[in-house]
């Protein structure tokens, strides 16, 4: 696999846990781990489709990241945009690992896929306070925005999901991708408008993916 991604201009606002990294790398790493295990994990699925596969993705992200800083200075990694940078790392994983599938296809059981598939699309998880109707309401939406979603063209896809499924700032985005600003927003804007056209048949878009214009 290719080298770990470089590390990336901090945005406006402080990273306290850079700041921490900076200070206290080996005792401060666990909790980049807790803080981003989850979310990185359901970025991996949505990529990967497969648990066992994002499992190792996000493993060996975390690897690749703590070994990349051990080599950065204090003043490199408290300037990292360490939440986009840990993304950027576990993107290029999962396109490596997608690639090497393609090159020694292990194709999954269609159910395990769909599971792997729905799990990974957190917007639309059901809450505590849903009844059983509701929970099966947000269920079935999940579905067919998979669907919708495994529609779009990779590049659509990816920043669509950065953005709505990871809930990454359109710079932050930016910054995983190595895209400009304006790039990325304008393939959000084409990606959702795509997804507005492959949902039509059913309804119209949830609204946890509207197109917004957030920073």
């Amino acid at each position: 696999m290719g080298s770990v991604a470089p590390p990336l201009a901090a945005p406006n606002v402080a990273d306290p846990l850079a700041d921490a990294l900076a200070d206290d790398l080996a005792g401060t790493f666990e909790r980049v781990v807790l803080t981003y295990q989850d979310r990185l994990f359901t970025f991996a699925l949505r990529l990967c489709g497969d648990r066992r596969d994002a499992e190792e993705v996000v493993q060996d992200a975390f690897i690749r990241a703590y070994r990349a800083l051990l080599s950065y200075d204090a003043e490199r990694i408290r300037a990292l945009a360490l939440r986009a940078w840990l993304y950027r790392i576990t993107l290029n994983l999962a396109r490596n690992r997608l690639r090497g599938r393609a090159s020694t296809p292990l194709p999954l059981p269609e159910e395990q896929q769909e599971e792997g598939r729905v799990a990974a699309i957190t917007p639309l998880q059901a809450r505590e306070d849903q009844g059983p109707e509701q929970v099966a309401e947000r269920a079935e939406l999940s579905v067919r925005l998979v669907a919708a979603l495994d529609t779009l063209p990779p590049r659509y896809r990816t920043t669509i999901v950065l953005r709505h499924v990871a809930g990454l700032s359109y710079p932050e985005v930016a910054a995983a991708l190595t895209l400009p600003t304006g790039t990325v927003k304008a393939q959000v804007h084409r990606g959702v408008a795509l997804l507005r056209t492959a949902w039509h048949t059913h309804d119209t878009l949830s609204p946890d993916t509207k197109e917004d214009d957030d920073d």
